[in-house]
């Protein structure tokens, strides 16, 4: 009878063990000093999807839809007046798309959203081919350095030295007609994805996404954090600075930054980045000065202290001091090419790079977040 006793307790400590694992929010592990700490996962969860994922995809569809209108405009009366305002929509959808780029989880990690809408540098010599035959499909993965917003940025202001030439070349020929049913096809392309996953988080995704609260290496929590840093690390710091200064291979390429056919706009988009991937930490809810339970929160929750200050002050100092230097820049593209080595843009790429193992290393272990992607980069 005793046998039986001591097993019925033992499978009650397992059921109890995985549950507060697996499930119902309230984790946290414990703080700096060693005294247990609880913190609503759930409720930072329900601030993420609700007040600024949602939100911010909705507001990008919104920018996407205004910029096709612009296009249809212009297809009807090709005036350099349409054409500036068809220009003016692109930036606007581009400068959106900064504050969605991070959110590669659930629907658009299925999709592959980020790599189809701004893979870059863009494929000039394929756009051209797709262009004269008529013929190509956008939904094959070699198509993807061909279309989104950098072929529409080779294709606004890298055909023609002025707005009067690039007018009247889209006027009337074949080639007229091809390339703006090209530019039609990407911009279908690009609000098709687009709505399929504000379909789906507004659908069923935004319920699976806030009730898998555990924090198990499947939870919401610890795979959206290792997207966060993800982003941060592989395409804000190294695809918008690091490939192109040669940070990594030792040779500046100068025609691998992002916008390189209208190369004042690489920095401002860098820093539209680099703002949303801050509001995101802080709990920011978008297009507000409100905030909610967010990465911060938790990391205050948790008592984090690093260097005898609090971790997350220190995040947003450092993400302030890396503003604050790339903001001093030129333009990346000027930057690089005027000089080598762009010693001031490295100076700011390094500021940029303290980031990185407060969040990889110091954010993730007062969370108990293992990381689950590969570092190629040796940081």
């Amino acid at each position: 009878m005793k046998k039986y006793w001591y097993l019925t307790i033992a499978i009650f400590l397992v059921i109890w063990a995985c549950s507060s694992d697996g499930s119902g929010g309230d984790t946290g592990g414990t703080d700096d000093d060693g005294v247990p700490v609880t913190f609503d996962r759930g409720a930072m969860l329900v601030n993420w999807a609700d007040n600024i994922i949602i939100p911010s995809y909705k507001a990008f569809q919104s920018e996407l839809s205004n910029l096709n209108a612009a296009f249809e405009t212009f297809s009807a009366d090709k005036t350099v007046a349409n054409l500036e305002a068809l220009r003016t929509a692109w930036v606007n959808a581009y400068t959106a798309w900064q504050t969605v780029s991070m959110f590669e989880i659930g629907p658009a990690e299925s999709v592959g959203y980020r790599l189809n809408v701004n893979t870059y540098p863009t494929d000039i010599e394929v756009i051209e081919s797709n262009i004269s035959s008529g013929t190509y499909d956008l939904s094959l993965p070699s198509n993807r350095d061909t279309k989104g917003f950098p072929a529409l940025d080779y294709l606004l202001n890298g055909l023609e030295e002025n707005d009067t030439d690039l007018v009247a070349r889209w006027s009337s020929g074949t080639e007229a007609e091809n390339t703006l049913d090209y530019i039609a096809a990407l911009l279908t392309d690009m609000i098709t994805l687009t709505d399929g996953v504000v379909s789906e988080w507004e659908g069923t995704y935004r319920n699976t996404f806030v009730e898998n609260d555990g924090s198990s290496a499947t939870a919401s929590v610890d795979r959206y954090v290792n997207d966060y840093i993800f982003y941060f690390e592989k395409f804000l710091r190294a695809g918008k600075m690091g490939i192109p200064l040669g940070a990594f291979s030792g040779d500046q390429t100068p025609n691998t930054v992002e916008v390189l056919y209208k190369p004042e706009l690489s920095k401002s988009m860098f820093l539209e980045g680099l703002t949303a991937v801050q509001d995101f930490f802080n709990g920011k809810h978008f297009d507000s000065t409100t905030t909610g339970e967010s990465l911060a929160s938790y990391l205050n929750a948790l008592n984090t202290v690093k260097e005898g200050e609090d971790l997350s002050k220190r995040i947003n100092d450092q993400m302030d001091s890396a503003r604050d230097a790339v903001t001093g820049l030129g333009d990346f593209k000027t930057e690089i090419e005027t000089n080598n080595p762009a010693v001031d843009m490295f100076r700011a790429y390094d500021e940029v790079q303290k980031v990185v193992p407060l969040l990889k290393v110091d954010m993730v272990s007062a969370m108990s977040i293992s990381i689950d992607f590969v570092d190629a980069d040796g940081d």
